[in-house]
């Protein structure tokens, strides 16, 4: 697997080697030379190397700076589409303090699962949803991994909008901070899976809510763009906080007990919902 910090800073070496070379080569990650209009994108969506405000939010910042050690953060993961239809609950477990040591592990149904997070400090459950996202997307369409990954990556270089929007969390607005993209709009290959040209990326971030990941959700539209109708969608969702868990036991694989106690969003406010949050546009 790629890493996704070092994907970061390839994009762009790859769009001054070309701009030096003078388009003479793009990216070929599909078997497709020449993609004019894809290095056109790649050369809007870097300017001098920076990493984007989009970027910086989703993939660098240290969302889980303040959750203590031992902390599992739970969300819900809910998938409308046939071949993943069906729910299932991620964990995220920050084992050191602040996550400071990089550590935090990410688990659902299948156990603990291992991740190209390549020393980022963000939630990895972002990394976690992305990865399940992008095998689903090669499964699918019979397309190469490292092309969906650098399509999202280009996607948010390119400087999406922030929007601060009201999330409800556990039945409380919560103001938070929203991205929009649709990777494949203007892909010169769409055509191999024109299904998933519309695909839209939702992400949710807030600063009140532990590990900051509210929400991260993938629409599909039905006929004529419909989002109201999507086709497929996956959303994965905050749930809860379960706070001073136990130190692991001796056994290598041995489950933690976990406290029932909730870590407040304030000292008198329990964060707990069933329902993914809902973000007005």
């Amino acid at each position: 697997m790629t890493a996704w910090r070092g994907g970061l800073h390839r994009a762009r070496r790859r769009v001054l080697a070309a701009c030096a070379a003078s388009f003479a080569s793009v990216m070929d990650v599909t078997g497709v030379t020449g993609a004019m209009s894809a290095m056109s994108v790649m050369v809007g969506a870097t300017v001098m190397g920076a990493i984007s405000p989009a970027e910086r939010l989703i993939f660098t910042t240290d969302h889980l700076h303040g959750i203590a050690q031992h902390t599992e953060l739970d969300y819900a993961l809910l998938s409308s589409d046939p071949p993943a239809h069906g729910s299932d609950t991620v964990k995220v477990l920050v084992t050191s303090a602040d996550n400071a040591k990089g550590d935090a592990q990410v688990s659902d149904r299948r156990g603990v699962v291992p991740l190209p997070n390549g020393g980022l400090q963000c939630n990895p459950v972002i990394i976690y949803f992305l990865e399940r996202d992008i095998a689903e997307m090669e499964q699918l369409t019979g397309g190469k991994r490292r092309y969906f990954q650098q399509r999202l990556r280009l996607a948010l270089a390119a400087g999406p909008k922030i929007e601060t929007v009201t999330s409800e969390v556990g039945g409380k607005p919560v103001k938070a901070q929203q991205i929009v993209v649709q990777p494949y709009l203007d892909d010169p290959n769409a055509a191999r899976f024109a299904q998933y040209t519309g695909k839209r990326y939702t992400f949710l971030t807030a600063s009140t809510v532990p590990g900051q990941v509210a929400l991260i959700r993938t629409d599909v539209p039905g006929a004529n763009n419909d989002f109201a109708h999507p086709l497929q969608s996956r959303t994965l969702s905050f749930q809860a906080v379960l706070s001073k868990l136990p130190p692991p036991g001796n056994a290598p694989n041995a489950p933690h007990a976990p406290n029932t106690n909730k870590a407040p969003l304030s000292s008198n406010e329990t964060m707990k919902s069933s329902n993914a949050p809902g973000a007005s546009r």
